[in-house]
């Protein structure tokens, strides 16, 4: 299992760090799906684990967006940014130290444009095209970790890559 987590750990990040914007709530939110996938699904079989966990994450990040209305809307001193702190990963510092620094500025633009344009898609657009897109999970396990249809899968995931091409100009793949 440890194997299993170790090839999603940081597609999970960054899927819990788009969704809440935060680098200790995004760490948080993975955290407790992992827990959480131990604790109720360890014993399922391996080809069923990446959909399962997805839709655990996805539901934890949900339970999140839920809770923090909740918060801001009683607690309105609280000023609703994300907190301060360097939010560069592992992998951004290893990937950023064998660039150009021409390559990295272009790059570091483009990673946020990315986020930008996925923060302006529904919810259930942004899980999907991210589950499809970047987890490579197929239709089936998508519409599993989800608790959708697969033509629910097949039609959102379809209008968040036009959204994105419209955000970020037609030559984006």
């Amino acid at each position: 299992m440890n194997s299993f987590f170790t090839t999603i750990e940081r597609q999970a990040y960054r899927m819990a760090y788009i969704s809440c914007a935060s680098h200790d709530d995004a760490l948080d939110l993975v955290q407790d799906a992992m827990c959480r996938f131990v604790d109720k699904y360890g014993e399922k079989p391996k080809d069923e684990w990446k959909p399962l966990f997805y839709r655990i994450l996805k539901n934890h990040i949900n339970d999140y967006h839920r809770k923090q209305i909740v918060r801001n809307r009683w607690m309105f001193w609280r000023s609703g940014q994300s907190e301060e702190g360097d939010n560069e990963t592992i992998l951004d510092s290893a990937i950023a130290s064998t660039k150009t620094p021409e390559r990295e500025a272009q790059d570091k633009q483009l990673y946020q444009d990315v986020e930008a344009a996925l923060q302006q898609l529904s919810a259930k657009q942004q899980h999907i095209f991210l589950l499809r897109a970047w987890q490579e999970l197929s239709v089936k396990e998508t519409a599993l970790a989800m608790g959708c249809s697969e033509g629910t899968v097949k039609t959102q995931y379809f209008r968040a890559t036009t959204r994105l091409k419209e955000i970020l100009g037609k030559d984006w793949p």
